[in-house]
Order: structure tokens, then sequence, then C-alpha cells
């Protein structure tokens, strides 16, 4: 197997077994990105282009509201993410993505793995169960908002992102949690 080859094969792997032929053609597909720290990776307004996928480093995805910039979604090595809205509806994006360290990721072209997946049975039961896997991270997110306390939120913050929570600025943490980062204080702090 070569790099590109492994590298399809972890993509794909946290939610599909695919063949060896399958691999190949996903493999064909992507291309790898080296990013610096600070360098945007998907610029608002831009029509993203594909999934990303983290082999080293950390992104976020951000928007600006009010002024601020507020992180929607943070990626560390063997995670990915996208600008999905702007991926399906083929419209300019909301959202931005930044490397907050240096990272090297791949892009999976959209349209490119959607025709794929006309050919590889294996294609399409992945990109169903990754698109599960986001609506389901996604609703578990809106509940957090709805129904934890700030308390709550950044517990499961930690339990379930240990690396980012050492990673990432105080500030993003605090505006992805929507809280201002004085309350993120006192939450880890144990005063709130």
């Amino acid at each position: 197997m070569n790099e590109f080859e492994l590298i399809a094969r972890k993509i794909t792997s946290k939610y599909v077994c695919l063949n060896d032929a399958e691999i190949s053609a996903y493999a064909l597909l992507l291309k790898k990105i080296e990013l610096k720290k600070g360098e945007i990776l998907v610029h608002q307004g831009e029509i993203a282009k594909g999934s990303y996928w983290v082999e080293s480093g950390l992104l976020r995805q951000y928007y600006y509201k009010a002024g601020r910039d507020v992180t929607e979604h943070f990626a560390s090595e063997d995670n990915g993410m996208m600008c999905i809205r702007s991926l399906f509806n083929n419209e300019p994006s909301e959202l931005s993505i930044e490397a907050l360290e240096k990272s090297t990721v791949y892009l999976t072209p959209y349209k490119q793995l959607i025709s794929l997946s006309e050919q590889y049975a294996g294609i399409n039961l992945y990109i169903r169960k990754m698109l599960e896997f986001v609506l389901i991270v996604s609703q578990i997110k809106a509940d957090s908002w709805r129904f934890e306390t700030a308390r709550e939120r950044y517990n499961r913050f930690v339990r379930e992102f240990p690396e980012v929570a050492k990673r990432a600025s105080i500030n993003h943490i605090a505006s992805y949690l929507l809280m201002t980062p004085e309350s993120l204080s006192r939450v880890r702090s144990g005063t709130l």
C-alpha cells in the first residue's frame, strides 16, 4: 500500500471496511495539504471543495457573529472537518477553517467522491455512515447548548476532546462552549 492508500484506509475505517479496489480508488482522490499555524484553509465566502482529514495538527472551524469570531468545531489528529452546507448546496460558506498549529491535512474532493460512490457500494456506504456521524455530533452539540450547564458543557468537551482541551486557546474553547473566556476561567477553577 502506498501513502495515500494508507491514509484512505485510516479515513474510512472509522465508518466502514472498504475492499482494496475501493481504497485504491479513494486514495486517488486525496490531496495532501501542508498548513502553517494561522493559515486559512477555507475562507468565509468560498465554496467548499470537500472534506478535510487531519493527519497531524489542529484545525478550527469558525464564523463571525456580532463582530466576534465563534468557534464552531475543532479537528485534531484522525478527525475530519467540512463546511457541509456549502458542500451540499454549492454555495459560499459562512464558515472559515484555520490551522491552529502546523498541520498536515488531506482533502477529499466532494464531487469526485460522489462520482466514486456510484461505482463502489462500499464508498456509498462510507458516505452515508460518515454523514450519519456528522449529524449525530451536531445533535449532541445542539443538545448540550440547550440542556447542559456551562460546567457540564466544559466537562463534556474535556472528556470528548482531551487533546483539543490541552492545545487550543482559552478564547477558542470559550467561544466553542458559548461562554466568555472569563466564564470559562471560573468554570475551570470551580467557582462557577
